[in-house]
C-alpha cells in the first residue's frame, strides 16, 4: 500500500511539474509573440543603385531636405524588431551618405547593377557576404528606398504577423476591387481568362462567391530565412499580406513631388 502510495504520489508530482512546465513555456510564448519579445536575427535590406534613368541621382536626390535613401534607413534603423540595416550599392556617393545616415553598406559588383538587374539577387549577395562574416539572419527585409514615407508602426507590424504565423513571407498590398467582373487577357496564348468563376456569376448579396483583388504597394517584403533560399525570391510560396493605403512608389519625377509635397505637408502617401 506504501509503494502504491508513493507511486501515486510521484506520478501526480511528474505530472504537477509538467503542467508548470507548460505553463511556463506558454508564458514565454505570450510575452514573445504579444509583447515583442522574440529573440530572432532580422535583416533589412535597402537596395540603392546609382544608375537610375527616369530620375538622375535618384536615392540621394534632396526629398524635403533629405537624400531619398536616408527616410528607409531612419525607418529600419526605428523598428524594434530589425538588428541589421544594410544598403547595397555600387556607387560610392550612395554609400557614403547612407554610412552618414547609420546603415551599413555593402558594395555590389557591377553586374548587379544593372537596368535589368531583378532585386532578389541583389539581397542574396548581402545575406551571402553577410554569412561569410558569421551573420546569419532569421529574416530578410527589404525596404525599397523609392517608397520612403512608410511608417516605422507599418514596418513592426508586419515583421510581427510573419513572425508570429506559419507564413512564410508577407508583403505590404492594398485593395483594388473584386474579382468579379474581372478578366485577363493572357500574354502567353492570348486568350481571355476570368477572375471569378462566371457561372456563379455572385450577386451583391453573396459577397463570400466574390473574392478580393489586392496589389503589392512595393512598401515592404519580408520573408523567413529558409523561404528565401528556397525560392530565391522575397516572397515565398505561403505569403500573407499587410493590407494598407497605398504608398507612394517613385518611379518618375511626377512621383517624387508627389511624395515630396505629401512629406512636407505631412499627407498621407
Amino acid at each position: 500500500m506504501e509503494f502504491e502510495n508513493s507511486y501515486y504520489q510521484s506520478l501526480v508530482l511528474k505530472n504537477i511539474q509538467s503542467f508548470a512546465l507548460s505553463a511556463q513555456m506558454a508564458i514565454i510564448v505570450i510575452q514573445q509573440v504579444f509583447l515583442g519579445e522574440i529573440n530572432m536575427e532580422v535583416l533589412a535590406i535597402i537596395p540603392a543603385r546609382g544608375g537610375s534613368k527616369r530620375v538622375p541621382r535618384k536615392n540621394i536626390r534632396n526629398l524635403a531636405g533629405k537624400p531619398l535613401v536616408a527616410y528607409s534607413i531612419e525607418t529600419a534603423l526605428q523598428s524594434k524588431y530589425i538588428n541589421r540595416v544594410v544598403v547595397s550599392t555600387e556607387d560610392a556617393e550612395i554609400a557614403k551618405v547612407s554610412q552618414d545616415y547609420g546603415a551599413e553598406v555593402i558594395i555590389r559588383p557591377i553586374e548587379l547593377a544593372q537596368d535589368t538587374t531583378k532585386t532578389a539577387p541583389v539581397m542574396m549577395h548581402v545575406v551571402e557576404k553577410l554569412e561569410q562574416q558569421g551573420y546569419k539572419p532569421d529574416v530578410v527585409v527589404l525596404l525599397q528606398p523609392t517608397c520612403p514615407l512608410r511608417k516605422t508602426e507599418m514596418v513592426d507590424n508586419a515583421i510581427h504577423k510573419l513572425i508570429s504565423s506559419s507564413n512564410d513571407s508577407v508583403f505590404s498590398a492594398f485593395l483594388v476591387g473584386h474579382t468579379m467582373p474581372l478578366w485577363k487577357r493572357r500574354r502567353k496564348d492570348d486568350k481571355m481568362e476570368c477572375l471569378y468563376d462566371y457561372h456563379l456569376r455572385p450577386r451583391s448579396q453573396e459577397p463570400e462567391l466574390n473574392d478580393k483583388l489586392y496589389s503589392e504597394d512595393g512598401a515592404f517584403y519580408a520573408i523567413k530565412i529558409d523561404a528565401f533560399k528556397k525560392y530565391q525570391d522575397f516572397i515565398g510560396e505561403d505569403p500573407e499580406i499587410f493590407e494598407v493605403e497605398r504608398h507612394i512608389d517613385i518611379d518618375t519625377l511626377e512621383d517624387f513631388e508627389r511624395t515630396e509635397s505629401c512629406a512636407l505637408n505631412n499627407a498621407k502617401p
